[in-house]
């Protein structure tokens, strides 16, 4: 199901290649202690999500990802649940698992610039702009944090 949702060309431009997309999933299921959600809504599967200590990514993070932070993603694969704030969601959903099961210090997300979309969601999940990152595979791209609530 999730490498269906992967070759859906409107989530291949949110993840980049689909290989790709399937080797960070593949890193994230074989990594213990990462967590990975399937989305449901009306009992259905409409998305995915998934979290990992930052430090997993190595050396490819931009500067101003802090050490303790854990990365993020999150998709949407069914049109008619984006814009609903099923995303938003599953971004505080994850967040709250992350925090209350890790010590992790923040929450990193990278977002091309061009998906406006996906960042004022990401806003709206207490997701702070750190910088423009050029990012391999999407080019500019905002980097975002949200803090472990005190």
């Amino acid at each position: 199901m999730i490498n269906s949702w992967l070759e859906m060309p409107d989530i291949a431009r949110w993840l980049g290649s689909t290989s790709a997309a399937q080797a960070e999933i593949r890193t994230v299921f074989e990594t213990g202690g990462a967590i990975a959600c399937i989305i449901e809504c009306d009992n259905q599967p409409v998305g995915y999500a998934h979290a990992i200590d930052a430090a997993h990514w190595g050396e490819g993070l931009p500067d101003g990802v802090p050490i303790g932070a854990w990365d993020i993603d999150v998709f949407i694969a069914t049109k008619k649940h984006r814009g609903r704030g099923v995303g938003g969601a599953a971004v505080n959903l994850l967040a709250d698992e992350v925090f209350k099961t890790t010590f992790a210090l923040a929450l990193s997300v990278i977002v091309p610039v061009r998906n406006e979309q996906a960042i004022r969601a990401f806003e709206k999940a207490d997701f702070k702009w750190v910088r423009v990152w050029n990012d391999p595979i999407f080019g500019a791209s905002w980097l975002l944090l949200r803090e472990r609530p005190r």
